[in-house]
């Protein structure tokens, strides 16, 4: 089951984070492509690896796929930003 769906700034290129029946999570990665009428297309498939949290799978999925670290970055950024706006 998705739990979390992450795109990137495009909306082209999507990691969906899945729990497991067994326990845990794993992730999956596709990208939409205009031939494709916007359906998403399976690029690489991640779900054979267990992950103890959803966290997990989403620093270790960040380390395969370069845009979704950039995005990790900027969201962490932008909330620190608003938790230093709040303080002020």
């Amino acid at each position: 089951m998705v739990i979390n769906s992450v795109e990137d700034e495009s909306g082209m290129n999507c990691v969906d984070v899945t729990s497991r029946p067994e326990g845990g999570f794993s992730f999956k990665v596709f990208r939409k492509d205009p031939e494709d009428e916007g359906r998403w297309t399976l690029v690489a498939d991640y779900s054979g690896f267990r992950f103890g949290t959803e966290e997990e799978a989403l620093c270790n999925a960040a380390v395969k796929i370069p845009w979704l670290a950039e995005a990790r970055l900027s969201a962490s950024t932008a909330h620190r930003k608003n938790i230093d706006d709040k303080k002020a």
